[in-house]
């Protein structure tokens, strides 16, 4: 027997597509739109998100029967407010230029409906181990949207990916540039990050209609 039943696989891997957190729960949309205008603010908001999704969901689930009903998200909020700290005390120490950039996003990730929605909905009622894997799977699923949409705004938006000229030099028309490609800044505006997922969401839905069609 394998390390993973298949019932604990599919915690990780059904958030990853079919009950993907952004596109099928549409949680945590706002950070979505945020930060995604460069790769790298994505990436560092994904890892945020997987240590306090990861370790809160076995916190709570630690917790949930000591936890006083009328008390529990009062708890789950203090749980994830002193995870959310040291992400940004981590980030201030060793990406002080990441953290500005982030700045008051990562203090949302308090109010994050993917995290709070995670502990009420299965950390308080599981064990450690179920509750780590899902919590590891909704924000592994919410980083694959966030890095997708991250690459597309970035290169499309500013010609680069993490910092990395890669169509070429807009100034001295090398790459791209040079038969007269031009950067598509609204690719950098918010309401972009909108269109991209919705075209994600069309692609995932129009998938899982050939699927059941299939069958």
């Amino acid at each position: 027997m394998g390390l993973l039943s298949k019932k604990d696989t599919k915690l990780i891997t059904d958030p990853l597509a079919d009950n993907n957190p952004i596109t099928i729960q549409v949680l945590g949309i706002c950070s979505a739109l945020a930060i995604t205008a460069e790769l790298k603010a994505s990436i560092v908001m994904s890892i945020s998100v997987l240590f306090v999704l990861g370790l809160g969901n076995v916190v709570i689930s630690l917790m949930r029967n000591i936890i006083p009903s009328k008390i529990r998200i009062i708890v789950q909020l203090i749980v994830v407010a002193t995870l959310v700290i040291i992400v940004d005390l981590v980030l201030k120490a060793f990406a002080y230029e990441l953290s500005k950039t982030l700045s008051v996003f990562v203090g949302l990730i308090i109010t994050n409906c993917i995290i709070m929605g995670r502990f009420e909905a299965f950390a308080l009622g599981n064990g450690p181990w179920r509750s780590f894997l899902d919590g590891i799977g909704n924000a592994l699923g919410y980083a694959v949207i966030l890095i997708i949409v991250g690459f597309f705004r970035e290169l499309l938006g500013s010609g680069t990916l993490l910092g990395f000229k890669v169509l070429g030099d807009p100034i001295e028309k090398t790459g791209l540039y040079a038969i007269g490609y031009e950067n598509n800044g609204f690719m950098l505006l918010s309401p972009m990050a909108l269109v991209v997922v919705g075209i994600i969401i069309w692609v995932q839905r129009s998938r899982n209609k050939a699927l059941i069609e299939e069958h």
